[in-house]
This record gives structure tokens, sequence and C-alpha cells, in this order.
């Protein structure tokens, strides 16, 4: 209908989960992890920031285990891509098996936005968390 040709990717059903990393000086840091449940079919752009129609759940309910696989893993996945400073790593866990999914270079600010909802989990507050990711970028443009 749009084009000669189409991407066709499987579904995968599972616990959506995303990992945020926070890089400081000294080391790069997982915040906890977050599970997404939406509450249509899919976490679709209505449902991520509807709050009425997806519950987000602080720390997923994964195991230890698999907690620390999943935040090296978006480690990885940062250190990889080669970015600094943040970013957002989305998965799908699968009787155990992990697949990523996408990591955003850039994940939102919003009220509502995962990032910031993870890092006030870890004990950082937004206002805390942008003064940090300000003085980042100052730190770079001198």
């Amino acid at each position: 209908k749009f084009g000669p040709s189409a991407l066709v990717e499987e579904y995968i059903s599972g616990t959506e989960i995303s990992v945020g990393v926070l890089q400081t000086a000294k080391a790069l840091l997982t915040l906890p992890v977050v599970e997404i449940c939406p509450k249509t079919k899919f976490f679709d752009l209505k449902s991520k920031y509807n709050p009425k129609l997806c519950e987000e759940i602080i720390p997923a309910r994964i195991s230890h285990q698999l907690t620390k696989k999943v935040q090296d893993l978006a480690k990885k996945a940062h250190t990889a891509l080669g970015l600094r400073d943040l970013s957002r790593t989305d998965m799908i866990i699968r009787k155990n098996k992990i697949y990523l999914l996408e990591t955003n270079t850039i994940p939102g600010m919003t009220k509502n936005s995962l990032f910031p909802k993870m890092a006030r989990a870890a004990g950082l507050s937004f206002e805390d968390l942008i003064h940090y990711l300000v003085s980042c970028v100052l730190k770079v443009n001198k």
C-alpha cells in the first residue's frame, strides 16, 4: 500500500522492559529496570503517553540474576554505540531469553517519560537529573 517493499518482523510476546544508563565521570550506572505493562494490545504512542493505558512497574518483576543481565546488556549497547551521558534500552524477555529492541539515544524527559521515572526510583529527582545533564553538556562545549 505504501511502497514496493516492507519490513516484516516476528512478534515477540513476553515481558517488556526498559533499562536506563547514566554516565558519570567514573562509571556507567544503570537505573532500576522498568516493566512496561500496556493495558492495550500494544505499547503504542497512545498508551505510552496516557498513564491510564499503561502501568509501569519499578523495579521490574524479574529475578535478580535477570536484572543484572539486562543492566549489563544496556551498558554494552550504550558503549557499543559510542553514546555519552544517558541512554535507555528497550528489551523483551521471553522464557528468560532477552531480545534487545532498541536503544534510545535521547530518551524522553516529560512528566510521564520512563527515564525520569527510573531516575526517581534510584533517588534522583527530576530537577537533579536535568541539572546533571545540563552540566554534562556544558563540560563538552567548553
